[in-house]
């Protein structure tokens, strides 16, 4: 089955940085485009960042372009967030996402802090 697990979160302080990674199995990772997106206390689930099952193409949410960097690695089946810059606006719960046959599936998330 679709696992997706995410890893690397943690407190970190403003203009600080953070890696996250997603580890991906139970599909052929290399033939599916993958999302990161974030949830903020009280607020919808966001769309950040989105690559591309090669990782020839990447498109970032306004919010996080020029900051964030996504990038993958179809040989260890993972898709990393690089996050550089950060905000307290920053803080959330990261998740992975990939759609396989229609149906959205994702990891359990990665709680990120931004704050002194």
């Amino acid at each position: 089955q679709v696992q997706l697990v995410e890893s690397g979160g943690g407190l970190v302080q403003p203009g600080g940085s953070l890696r996250l990674s997603c580890a991906a199995s139970g599909f052929t990772f290399s033939s599916s485009p993958m999302s990161w997106y974030r949830q903020a206390p009280g607020k919808e689930r966001e769309w950040i960042a989105y690559i591309t099952s090669a990782g020839s193409r990447t498109k970032y949410a306004d919010s996080v372009k020029g900051r964030f960097t996504i990038s993958r690695d179809n040989a260890k089946n993972t898709v990393d967030l690089q996050m550089s810059s950060l905000k307290p606006e920053d803080t959330a719960v990261y998740y992975c996402k990939v759609v396989r046959e229609g149906l959205p599936y994702w990891g359990q998330g990665t709680q990120v802090t931004v704050s002194s």
